[in-house]
């Protein structure tokens, strides 16, 4: 099962099919972006394989400059990749789906910038550490029970640990995983 209700929490099971609909997705956006996508990963919770996730496929498109991908937004959106505009500073926005089911959240940063390298090493760590991601899932599942119909309030109350996790995961990169 891909997809959610806007605003609502639920998470499950780690899908084998996600991995698939990630690669697929991954495969239409290098047609469709060409040369412009210089990577592109599946990343966020879909893509860590002890946890569970809302089934959401979250994929990180990098791009030499934001505005590289402008050019594009009437390719995709005929590909029903939805345009959602610069929603957070440093990432431009895309979805698939309807105004009540997203199925996929893409998001456009620059190649090897803070965002980029946040969303590869947060996936990277919680894979390589399953104490450490066991440790977000129980978190994320008490918090998905008290805000199962308040997806804000969800990822606001997620934050510290996410923050925690990247200091970790961005320490991990830079030291330990460069041997």
């Amino acid at each position: 099962m891909i997809g959610l209700k806007r605003g609502t929490v639920e998470l499950l099971p780690h899908q084998k099919e996600w991995e698939e609909e990630a690669k697929n997705k991954i495969e239409l956006l290098k047609q469709l972006l060409g040369n412009t996508a210089i990577d592109i990963q599946h990343v966020g919770s879909s893509a860590i394989f002890s946890i569970h996730a809302k089934p959401i496929i979250d994929l990180a498109v990098a791009v030499n400059e934001l505005k590289d991908v402008l050019p594009y937004v009437e390719i995709l959106q005929k590909h029903d990749i939805i345009y959602r505009g610069e929603i957070l500073a440093g990432e431009v926005f895309f979805v698939i789906g309807n105004e009540e089911i997203r199925t996929h959240h893409i998001h456009v940063v620059k190649w090897n910038g803070k965002e980029w390298n946040n969303y590869i090493n947060f996936r990277n760590y919680l894979n390589t550490y399953p104490e450490k991601a066991m440790l977000y899932d129980s978190h994320k599942q008490r918090l998905a029970q008290k805000f199962s119909n308040d997806r804000k309030s969800y990822t606001k109350s997620k934050e510290t640990m996410i923050q925690q996790l990247l200091l970790e995961a961005n320490n991990w990169n830079m030291f330990d995983n460069n041997d």
